[in-house]
């Protein structure tokens, strides 16, 4: 009986351990088809837009950013819209504007001195160099947005976001859409020499 009782006891504990083990990963494994299923509805909305002006718009390629997801999470996605897979992905700032104080909230605006992000979606314009370093002008393309340019609202790098993700957030951008000075570069194949402009969208 004494016997019987630990062999009870050592596979209820092994059973219990299994489940603890096994959370976390039914809730990464939620979450990350959740990020798929919000993507997949963004590429739709990508490319009845450039159906409207397939001379002007890219159909190749579009570049979007998921603010719903923990800035210390991957969620800046290059989308190849041929297959509408993701081909590469980087850690993004937003906004300090944006931040709201409670876990998983944020706030937006287009109201210029707000330092918020500001959704909807965007053309990438004209390559520059400003204060830090290459950028890229963005113009949107909504109410939501359309005053990106008078607030100087751009794409570009800066030293304090990583380059790969990490367990807390990440540093805030004065409502730029900001990466990392490694990820930067690759933006450019995309961009530099395209005759047509590529899309950027900024959803939540």
């Amino acid at each position: 009986m004494h016997y019987l009782f630990l062999s009870i006891l050592l596979i209820c504990n092994l059973s219990i351990s299994s489940c603890n083990y096994s959370i976390p990963n039914l809730e990464k494994e939620s979450k990350e088809q959740l990020k798929l299923e919000r993507l997949q509805v963004e590429i739709k909305k990508i490319k009845t837009r450039i159906a409207e002006k397939p001379a002007v718009y890219d159909n190749k390629y579009a570049f979007f950013m998921d603010a719903r997801i923990m800035s210390g999470n991957y969620r800046f996605f290059i989308v190849d819209l041929t297959t509408d897979s993701i081909i590469e992905q980087a850690v993004v700032a937003h906004g300090v504007g944006s931040e709201t104080g409670i876990e998983d909230s944020l706030q937006f605006s287009n109201i210029p001195g707000s330092l918020m992000t500001s959704l909807g979606m965007y053309t990438v314009g004209g390559k520059y160099n400003g204060n830090f370093g290459p950028a890229y002008k963005l113009n949107g393309l909504e109410s939501t947005n359309n005053k990106a340019f008078e607030r100087y609202v751009v794409l570009h790098s800066y030293q304090c976001v990583p380059f790969e993700e990490q367990l807390t957030e990440i540093c805030n951008s004065e409502g730029c859409v900001m990466l990392s000075n490694e990820f930067f570069p690759n933006l450019f194949k995309y961009l530099d020499g395209n005759k047509k402009k590529v899309l950027l969208d900024v959803y939540y």
